[in-house]
């Protein structure tokens, strides 16, 4: 019986040390920049277009995130949602700046995001898909995007800046 409960507790305690890589485990560096949460909406059947969505941290340097890339899409493009007039407006940008040890958020709803544009096949949720980001400075990182629903926060609809894959 002892042995049996040692067991246990060694598997408990290993289960809990594997704990905080799986909850960082949906965030990717590159020198001191954090990606953290890429994420898309899923698409409707047919539907061109897509977008995804992540946070972006600068560590001791700033961050200029200047391209991106995916094998679903022919083009992804930087946005931004602005309202003007009261009319929300969506512009093209050539780059988003990232401020040392500042965070810019991407959320549904409004501001930044990135445009999948040409899309291959519609993106469904519980699955996912490469994302190459470019930052001027730092070089390019491989992201990998999870396909899940937002809630009317525009956070996923877990609630949470990490997938529990």
């Amino acid at each position: 019986m002892i042995a049996r409960s040692a067991s246990l507790i060694s598997a408990l305690l290993l289960g809990g040390a594997l704990l905080p890589s799986l909850a960082s485990a949906h965030d990717f560096t590159l020198d001191d920049i954090r990606i953290a949460h890429p994420f898309a909406t899923p698409t409707p059947p047919g539907a061109p277009n897509g977008a995804a969505y992540l946070d972006i941290t600068a560590g001791d340097e700033p961050a200029e995130l200047v391209g991106a890339s995916s094998p679903i899409s022919a083009v992804v493009e930087i946005h931004d949602m602005i309202m003007d007039d009261g009319n929300m407006q969506m512009r093209k940008l050539d780059a988003i700046d990232v401020e040392a040890g500042e965070t810019v958020t991407m959320r549904p709803g409004g501001g930044y995001h990135l445009m999948l544009l040409g899309l291959e096949d519609t993106l469904v949720e519980g699955e996912s898909f490469p994302l190459t980001l470019e930052f001027a400075e730092q070089g390019e990182i491989e992201v990998e995007v999870w396909v899940q629903e937002a809630n009317e926060g525009g956070e996923a609809a877990d609630g949470h800046h990490h997938h529990d894959h």
